[in-house]
């Protein structure tokens, strides 16, 4: 099985680490007795994935991503394991896309001259409207 990040790129699982962890939290007796929280380890150098998407997700300044390069997830928001370890590795693929998605580079504007002129137009009335709170003589 593999995780599908984009429609060239897909990871397989064997390069995931996943640990069946006891959850914290309420819960009552269940979560005292049953690991159902998921700890995934990810390590992004001796992963398959491409040149490009490495050098993005160790470039990204990320809560979850340590500095040696190891993603950590852990996932306990659901109460079964299966869940739970569904979720993380969404999680995964999501930080992955995030990680390589290109921003559009802004192309800066200059305002027109109807909304300067508004804008000038605005801070005058104000101005005035300050001016007439003066002491009255």
């Amino acid at each position: 099985m593999a995780l599908i990040i984009s429609n060239s790129v897909t990871l397989p699982e064997s390069e995931i680490e996943l640990t069946a962890i006891r959850a914290q939290g309420a819960g009552g007796q269940h979560v005292n007795k049953t690991s159902t929280a998921i700890h995934l380890r990810f390590d992004i150098r001796a992963s398959s994935l491409p040149p490009f998407y490495q050098e993005r997700l160790l470039a990204m300044s990320h809560h979850l991503i340590t500095a040696e390069g190891v993603v950590i997830i852990k996932s306990q928001e659901h109460r079964s394991q299966e869940m739970n370890r569904e979720a993380a590795l969404n999680r995964l693929v999501a930080l992955i896309r995030e990680a390589v998605k290109v921003e559009k580079a802004r192309r800066p504007t200059r305002p027109t001259k109807a909304s300067n002129q508004r804008r000038l137009e605005g801070k005058s009335r104000k101005a005035s409207t300050k001016a007439l709170r003066g002491k009255v003589r």
